[in-house]
């Protein structure tokens, strides 16, 4: 499958668009929620991999990419923006994908309507995390918020953080550059998801897969043990890289999920 053809299309919520890309073709639907300061389009390759059977419709979370800012960016709102993707979509059920940030937005979303999730896979979502009121996202602060004239003027803001961030620069309209998100957005919305989420993680009874960096990732192996222990139907499958599990091991993630989702 060509991900060049896949399709933008946006929906309005409260007078706010929200972005996301639509793989297309026959399969199964898979919505898939990127982390912090990505964006959709980080789940093409996957959506070649797993092409033809399942069909990945991947959103802008809110604050990113191509959708706009949000006026908060609590629990609540990322929830109620997946309930009005599904249904703009008309999507009765389909089965969630998340990493990190959206991990947590998928299993929180299936615990609160389950009738809606056919099976979910959870990419290094902790059930608990920050709870010694610690931000580790507070470096993105000193990333710059303004814009640039030029992509080249923007990333020579980004100083030693160029390489990590380089990748994120988009021009915007009237033609100046900046960051596809803002960065207090970003802290803002990690102090809100953080918290004490077994309720959450244990209250769904779709099959599961739950998937952790070995090397580097930010689920604890002790953690992800009780998280399987505690949520009957989980598989646990670790993979020998760091937190961004699907980027940096894309087979190896690609064919944890086909199997898992061929036994679901």
């Amino acid at each position: 499958m060509n991900t060049d053809i896949a399709k933008r299309s946006a929906l309005t919520i409260d007078g706010r668009t929200l972005s996301y890309l639509d793989f297309g073709g026959p399969g199964r639907p898979l919505i898939a929620l990127h982390g912090h300061m990505s964006e959709g389009m980080s789940y093409a390759d996957l959506a070649t991999r797993l092409a033809p059977d399942w069909r990945l419709i991947a959103p802008d979370q809110r604050g990113h990419g191509a959708s706009d800012r949000a006026a908060d960016y609590s629990r609540a709102g990322y929830l109620a923006d997946l309930k009005a993707l599904m249904d703009h979509l008309g999507l009765d059920r389909a089965t969630l994908l998340g990493h990190s940030l959206g991990a947590i937005n998928a299993y929180q979303f299936a615990a609160r309507h389950p009738e809606r999730v056919t099976a979910l896979i959870n990419a290094e979502g902790c059930a608990e995390l920050g709870l010694d009121g610690s931000n580790p996202l507070a470096f993105v602060l000193n990333l710059p918020d303004s814009t640039a004239s030029s992509r080249e003027a923007l990333v020579a803001q980004l100083g030693p953080m160029a390489a990590h961030f380089e990748s994120a620069v988009r021009e915007r309209p009237g033609g100046t550059w900046g960051l596809h998100f803002h960065p207090q957005d970003i802290y803002d919305s990690e102090d809100q998801v953080h918290g004490d989420h077994w309720a959450d993680w244990t209250g769904s009874t779709c099959p599961a897969l739950l998937v952790r960096g070995a090397k580097g990732g930010v689920l604890p192996a002790e953690q992800a043990a009780q998280m399987v222990t505690r949520r009957p139907g989980t598989h646990l499958v670790e993979l020998e890289t760091d937190h961004f599990v699907y980027a940096n091991d894309p087979a190896g993630f690609a064919a944890a999920v086909r199997d898992f989702l061929a036994a679901a």
